[in-house]
């Protein structure tokens, strides 16, 4: 009888442990959502443009397009999206010439800028982003450089 008593409290601790997890993470996808929108980059190389769009899919995911274009030819996608796996929140980017998506764990979070890191890739292996008002820097670097990308907030229609 003792044993059962036992499992089911730990059954039970596991249990509360998950729940609050769950809400610890989604307070901190709240502090993402001001990503949400479409983002313009405003320092694309010549003859270039690009943007991207993020949408809230739930309380614990966040949905992303990467998109450059050379004129109205589309050159470059990347597939972004923001999850939980087990109880850490991932940066997920899908390329559509890789066949697996690279993870990399949200290491700092603030309510304008985050920073998600996967030391393991080759590059990048460090992604953050600061925001300032409708703007958003986006730095992508490791290996002892970076690229940095510009974005302005595009009005809704």
């Amino acid at each position: 009888m003792k044993a059962k008593k036992l499992i089911f409290m730990i059954s039970m601790l596991l249990v509360v442990n998950a729940a609050i997890a769950q809400d610890h993470n989604k307070q901190k996808f709240k502090k993402l959502e001001w990503l949400t929108g479409k983002w313009a980059r405003t320092n694309a190389k010549a003859g270039q443009s690009g943007y991207e769009t993020w949408e809230r899919v739930s309380d614990l995911k966040l949905s992303g397009k990467g998109v450059t274009l050379k004129g109205k030819e589309v050159i470059f996608i990347e597939n972004l999206e923001f999850i939980v796996m087990d109880s850490d929140i991932f940066y997920k980017v899908t390329l559509a010439e890789d066949e697996k998506p690279v993870y990399f764990k949200l290491t700092a979070l603030n309510k304008n800028g985050f920073t998600c890191e996967n030391p393991e890739h080759d590059f990048p292996k460090k992604i953050t982003y600061i925001r300032n008002g409708n703007h958003i820097k986006a730095v992508i670097s490791g290996n002892g450089k970076s690229v940095d990308y510009i974005f302005i907030r595009e009005k809704a229609k």
